[in-house]
């Protein structure tokens, strides 16, 4: 029920079953299962996503890339009939389905390395009514022929790809460590191998005039900003999030 039912409700008490329920829910959660996954639900950019661990959990942050791609869009292609965006390990559709409900001229391609978050996520793009603007394919970005597979140019490129490092995943939280999918978060020794092996294919994949908008874990901006410059990219701006940690990276072709 709702808020305003559960108060209306308040003085009710519980069935059997709604007893049996509850404390089977709350014994999933007390094994640190999120509580995302419990419920099946969250919220993303103030749309609703469906969620288990076929995906990574939508994370706050995250909506900063989706918002630093909508203004510049507004910026440079919003008058255009169609603009072709990719984006890079799909996981939910957060990403790609946003994109596709706040920007009227795109069109996407999302991909992912895995066949079981793909189904989740044109789930996810059905619930939000935006499945004609958005192609789903199985595709691992960090095989050498990917660029080559795609075969074609992109006006923006998104991303929030794994970027953990191997110590850093020891320290995760159980929540994160036990349920959410390694892949989606594990990017080698030191959490740049998906930065490194995406950075050359950018000149196969950008239009002349297109730009990427990447999320970066805390401390990366430095390494990531080089690893981009070596790749060809100009103006790169690092935009921090409400804890004032540069989160996103934008740059230019």
């Amino acid at each position: 029920m709702d808020r305003i039912d559960l108060y209306l409700n308040f003085e009710r008490p519980l069935s059997e079953n709604d007893l049996a329920r509850f404390k089977a829910l709350l014994k999933r959660r007390l094994n640190h299962e999120p509580l995302q996954y419990i419920l099946g639900e969250t919220e993303f950019m103030s749309l609703p996503f469906k969620v288990d661990p076929r995906s990574l959990i939508p994370r706050p942050e995250t909506e900063i890339l989706v918002q630093v791609t909508i203004d510049e869009w507004k910026r440079r292609f919003a008058n255009l009939p169609k603009i072709n965006i990719l984006d890079i390990g799909t996981g939910s559709g957060n990403i790609a389905i946003s994109l596709a409900k706040y920007m009227s001229n795109a069109f996407i391609i999302a991909i992912d390395c895995s066949e079981d978050a793909l189904v989740l996520a044109e789930e996810n793009g059905c619930l939000n009514q935006v499945s004609t603007q958005i192609l789903w394919k199985c595709e691992d970005a960090l095989a050498n022929d990917f660029h080559s597979k795609l075969n074609q140019r992109f006006h923006i490129i998104v991303s929030n790809p794994p970027y953990i490092s191997a110590g850093e995943f020891k320290q995760l939280p159980q929540e994160i460590q036990c349920y959410e999918p390694k892949q989606a978060l594990y990017a080698g020794e030191d959490g740049l191998h998906f930065y490194r092996s995406i950075g050359p294919k950018f000149r196969f994949l950008l239009y002349p005039d297109g730009f990427i908008v990447f999320e970066i874990g805390q401390g990366q901006a430095d390494y990531v900003e080089r690893i981009f410059q070596r790749a060809g990219l100009r103006d790169l701006k690092r935009i921090p999030d409400l804890n004032g940690i540069e989160r996103v990276i934008t740059g230019k072709n």
